[in-house]
């Protein structure tokens, strides 16, 4: 493993992908009705607001002791991968490990957010209707503290090709789940990961020994 004591900048990394995250949420809200969508690349990659009480890309645990062991366990994770993060950091960690790490934070935490305020601090959207801020809507927010939806917007259209051998899949989406800046900074994070683990998570290695005796 190459040490790296050089900062890997963390702080910023995560400050920039949760202000990214929420700023393109919060607009999403309050502009767009629940289900549009606009086609920024026909065939390739649209804009489709949706809601789910889940995980990433929509997975969901039941129910609302579901939703608060959810967003129990997304808020420990983030604690932990915080201290961790911090602890790494100075015992000098590759620094691409380190960044790898950052953007996994950033993107829990931004669906964290959504948990936890955004049924406190917007009113529940429609198919007719966007959202508006809580304090401006006369039914305020759409549910408790805890209890909110995570605000999806990104979806690939790409389809696979009339062609393709596994009927089952010709000309549907290959990617179809809508998903977030945040889901996608996880998912960037666990494959840089994955990608680099060899050269990142590997052991240092032992001291030469005929160094060792010629520094004696």
């Amino acid at each position: 493993m190459n040490s790296d004591t050089r900062p890997a900048h963390a702080a910023w990394i995560v400050a920039a992908v949760l202000l990214l995250d929420q700023a393109v949420k919060v607009g999403i809200k309050l502009t767009f009705t629940l289900g549009e969508k606009v086609d920024w690349i026909p065939g390739v990659f649209a804009i489709q607001f949706i809601e789910n009480d889940g995980m990433a890309f929509g997975w969901a645990l039941p129910g609302a002791t579901g939703k608060y062991l959810l967003t129990g366990f997304r808020i420990v994770a983030v604690v932990l991968l915080a201290i961790h993060l911090r602890r790494i950091g100075q015992s000098g960690s590759p620094r691409g490990f380190r960044q790898a790490l950052s953007l996994i934070l950033a993107g829990a935490a931004g669906n964290i957010i959504d948990s936890v305020g955004y049924g406190r601090l917007f009113s529940r959207s429609s198919f007719g209707q966007p959202g508006d801020w809580a304090w401006n809507s006369d039914w305020g927010g759409y549910a408790p503290w805890f209890r909110g939806n995570v605000v999806d917007m990104l979806h690939i259209t790409v389809q696979w090709p009339s062609w393709w051998p596994v009927e089952a899949w010709a000309g549907q989406e290959i990617f179809p789940p809508i998903f977030n800046i945040a889901d996608a900074a996880i998912t960037c994070g666990v494959a840089l990961i994955l990608i680099r683990q060899k050269s990142w998570l590997a052991p240092a290695p032992p001291p030469n020994p005929r160094v060792s005796e010629s520094a004696q």
